[in-house]
């Protein structure tokens, strides 16, 4: 992007909607111009034509300046482009439901859709039925070093299988990991450079915690550039430009992701991954748990038959329905995809807490900044303080796609006021013990102190405004934790859209068995930040 022009456009193409931004030098730094987004099928440069043309009408001049002052003057900028598609599909065998386990994780975190299978008591026949399946790009088979007791009289089966089903699909990737991918293991043989269907060795899942099998696998997916990898790629370098720990949380129409970076002077930041189809909005294994699970985060009284035919059409229309009860449905499927993410991740909650988790994905559009902070609070249960933010334009993945870290590094660097929308910070202690009053909190902000006092089990609303920044003071009765455990404690704080929320609830959050009780309790904490759902 060096001595190029001095505007690009940034684009990123998902399964059900493109997003489109623009940016252009000003003042002698990139700065944000503008960002719109329309159904999937809307070709791209019709969304760069309606902001070029919007530009063109609010600031004439520097249209002008940027010679996007003419239609179709945006057709021909440099663009920075990813996509996100749905996910392919794998089969998992192995000869043991021990063994499978951990081999059907890491597949589940690397982006792609599982096909469980187990040797032992299944039919040959099932097995080899799924392996020949056309919509099966690739099998994992696997198994322990040294097999256990319990698999060794199978491993033989297992290895004939895939070389079998590979012989008769010259397109199926065989993966073999454990004492499958060994040199003068047992299965050797079967598998021959010059047989049909390429082959691949592949660590154990027990090897670096599952991260090289789950890289391989990932890897093997294709797809460049991918939206999903770039994010990773972005979310390490949006790490470095801010000097903190960051945590995207995206959610997709066909997948999700979970990526972590920290940061360290003078190192440079490695994000962690995982890429979860299941924890999709609308996964293709939909069912009657999923379902619950949306409807346990729904405020308004829609019986079980509307809220499935409405989601089924929410899926063969993304872009449908989107205001009113329709928002309010697409906000609890988020919030349940959110949990979903989450539980199928936990390896992330042994890492230091984010100091800014953002919120990633077209489904946040539909609702209002502080909804969205607060869909984060009501999943993202951490003890600790932390930022929110939102990638509003889904301006990370694209920029994600920079080849050279240094000019990433360096645009991200220009467009750091521009990237995230602020949603404000949550202050999330645990270990309160009921009781009238866990204590009192004390904010010194621009029109100095306030006291509030801290009700076990309650949810706080403090107006920080976006760029205002305060010192909290926590005075505890017991002591709680805030990563670290104690009584007394002072931390800054920055606002947002959804300002300072503290959030005194249980970790995890327990919502009332009964469900209109839990819609009344959901819907109060709701009101305040989104006020628009009472009207």
């Amino acid at each position: 992007m060096r001595n190029e022009q001095p505007v690009f456009a940034a684009v990123d193409r998902g399964t059900a909607t493109t997003a489109v931004s623009l940016v252009g030098k000003v003042a002698g730094r990139w700065r944000l111009l503008g960002s719109t987004s329309g159904p999937a099928g809307v070709p791209e440069e019709a969304l760069l034509e309606r902001l070029r043309g919007r530009l063109a009408t609010v600031d004439p001049g520097t249209a002008a300046s940027l010679a996007l002052g003419a239609a179709g003057s945006a057709a021909g900028a440099r663009r920075l482009s990813c996509v996100t598609g749905a996910a392919p599909e794998m089969v998992v065998v192995a000869a043991t439901e021990r063994v499978l386990k951990p081999l059907a994780a890491a597949a589940s975190t690397a982006g792609w859709r599982v096909r469980p299978l187990v040797l032992d008591g299944a039919e040959i026949l099932a097995v080899a039925t799924a392996l020949a399946d056309p919509r099966v790009a690739a099998v994992l088979a696997g198994a322990s070093d040294p097999p256990g007791a319990d698999e060794r009289p199978l491993i033989g089966d297992l290895g004939q299988l895939v070389a079998a089903a590979t012989e008769r699909r010259p397109d199926l990737v065989a993966v073999l990991s454990g004492v499958l991918a060994e040199p003068g293991g047992r299965t050797e043989a079967l598998f021959q450079p010059g047989r049909p269907g390429p082959t691949v060795l592949a660590p154990s899942p027990a090897t670096g915690g599952g991260e090289p099998l789950r890289a391989l696998l990932d890897g093997l997916r294709g797809g460049e550039p991918d939206g999903r990898r770039a994010l990773a790629i972005a979310t390490a370098t949006l790490a470095d430009v801010l000097q903190r720990r960051v945590e995207i949380l995206e959610i997709g129409m066909t997948g999700a992701a979970r990526i972590a970076a920290g940061w360290a002077p003078g190192e440079t930041a490695v994000p962690r991954v995982a890429l979860v189809p299941e924890a999709a909005l609308l996964p293709r294994s939909f069912s009657d748990a999923h379902l619950e699970a949306v409807m346990s985060w729904l405020i308004v009284p829609l019986d079980r038959l509307r809220v499935r035919d409405r989601l089924r059409e929410l899926a063969l229309a993304p872009w449908g329905d989107a205001a009113g009860d329709g928002a309010l449905l697409r906000l609890a499927a988020a919030r349940a995809a959110l949990a979903r993410l989450l539980a199928a991740t936990p390896a992330f909650d042994e890492l230091p807490p984010a100091d800014l988790v953002v919120a990633a994905g077209g489904v946040w559009a539909v609702a209002p900044g502080p909804a969205v902070a607060l869909a984060l609070a009501d999943t993202y249960r951490r003890a600790g303080v932390r930022g929110l933010g939102l990638d509003h334009a889904r301006l990370l993945a694209p920029l994600g796609t920079i080849a050279d870290a240094a000019e990433r590094h360096a645009v991200m660097t220009e467009l750091r006021d521009d990237l995230l929308t602020p949603l404000g910070s949550v202050a999330m202690p645990a270990g309160l013990r009921a009781g009238r009053s866990a204590g009192r909190l004390v904010i010194r902000g621009a029109g100095g102190p306030a006291v509030l006092d801290l009700a076990p089990g309650g949810l706080e609303l403090v107006d920080l405004p976006p760029g205002e920044r305060s010192i909290v003071e926590f005075d505890l009765r017991d002591p709680v934790r805030f990563g670290l455990r104690t009584r007394h404690v002072a931390l800054e704080v920055a606002g947002g859209l959804g300002g300072l929320l503290v959030d005194l609830r249980d970790i995890p959050l327990e919502l009332p068995r009964r469900l209109e009780r839990r819609r009344e309790l959901l819907a109060s904490w709701q009101a305040a930040l989104w006020p628009e759902v009472e009207a």
